[in-house]
């Protein structure tokens, strides 16, 4: 996976804020409610420029299906190649500055083999034996199931963002997140309108331990 550009990213952000200036008016109606929207148009840029080479996903999709998000993408995995596409739903953020948990349900699970049906893989996903009902159960069976993935049961997944490499050994990741978290909550995460809706919650009372926070950072 290529490292993130962050000159292109500015600059496809400026562009698109040139060419959709009504998103500078929504992001000012959200600050007065305390509400963050991002455009799933800069997810999937951000999809087109980081998922390349010839092992990556292709036709990756991201949409919206309020409260929820669609998303796809076809892969090449044991001799198959296959559609899948899920929705996925934020249903918890637990933030402080030790984790960083985001509770996270999946529904309407669906794999199609495109190619290499005769494959192990391809033959199990055809012979319709997967409950894909219950896509935690898969991940639970990974021999190498990713540190980050703290809890898997039935449609359920917890992952836990400061056990996440890039991030949880991020200093100024932490550091934010450890001022911010005692103030700042996160109330709900959903799609509306072709849009990522981040809800915040504030608890004034409760600067004093963001203040502490800052000097021992």
């Amino acid at each position: 996976m290529p490292r993130p550009k962050p000159r292109v990213f500015l600059s496809a952000a400026t562009h698109y804020l040139k060419s959709h200036p009504e998103e500078i008016v929504r992001a000012a109606r959200g600050a007065l409610g305390l509400r963050v929207g991002m455009p799933l148009d800069a997810f999937r840029f951000v999809a087109s420029e980081m998922l390349t080479g010839k092992r990556a996903p292709r036709d990756v999709l991201i949409e919206g299906r309020p409260p929820g998000l669609r998303l796809g993408a076809t892969v090449r995995q044991m001799g198959a190649t296959l559609r899948a596409e899920a929705t996925l739903f934020i249903e918890a953020v637990d933030a402080n500055a030790e984790a960083f948990r985001t509770t996270c349900r999946i529904a309407d699970v669906s794999l199609e083999v495109l190619d290499g049906e005769d494959s192990p893989l391809g033959g199990l996903v055809r012979s319709g034996t997967l409950d894909l009902s219950k896509p935690g159960k898969f991940v639970g069976l990974l021999p190498k199931r990713p540190g980050f993935l703290v809890d898997v049961e039935d449609d359920r997944i917890v992952i836990d963002l400061m056990k996440v490499p890039g991030l949880g050994k991020n200093p100024a990741f932490r550091r934010v997140v450890g001022v911010l978290s005692p103030v700042v909550g996160i109330a709900s995460i959903t799609t509306s309108d072709d849009h990522l809706d981040i809800q915040l919650t504030a608890d004034p009372r409760r600067i004093g331990e963001a203040v502490a926070a800052v000097r021992v950072a």
